[in-house]
């Protein structure tokens, strides 16, 4: 992450100093084009052209953390916490049943059907029936020991 801050601030502090260039040379030149300005205007540009590289590089990096944030949350919220799947008998979060670890593609199969739920209920849809206990999702996916026993 260092190299990427580093890689922007110097294609920041170039883009800056072409910037100047150009000013200057247009100043020299009383604001007539000549070849010293057509130079640092084609210099400006180029070094343009690495800060956007050097933004786009940055900006990979922070959406590919987001998504490994965002994979490693869905992985907490369907497995529980470490801590309650860690917690021996008699210690706190010890109340809680464990869940069985998830697999990728079990994972996968679970965030497409919520999404798709979402996309439901977003549309209006409505699941289950009256008869479901008051609830509008529907039960029969639910695992056998989460109901009222």
């Amino acid at each position: 992450m260092d190299h990427l801050v580093q890689s922007l601030q110097k294609a920041y502090l170039e883009l800056i100093s072409a910037a100047a260039t150009v000013l200057e040379a247009k100043d020299a030149s009383e604001v007539q084009r000549t070849a010293q300005t057509d130079a640092a205007l084609e210099n400006f540009h180029n070094n343009l052209q690495l800060f956007h590289v050097a933004c786009d590089h940055a900006q990979e990096f922070v959406e590919s953390l987001r998504q490994r944030i965002g994979s490693e949350c869905l992985v907490d919220e369907a497995t529980g916490p470490i801590t309650a799947r860690s917690a021996k008998p008699g210690e706190e979060g010890s109340n809680r049943t464990a869940i069985p670890a998830l697999s990728a593609l079990r994972l996968e199969q679970m965030s497409k059907a919520v999404r798709w739920l979402v996309m439901e209920l977003q549309h209006g849809a409505t699941l289950g029936t009256p008869s479901s206990g008051g609830h509008n999702l529907p039960i029969e996916g639910r695992p056998e020991d989460d109901t009222n026993h």
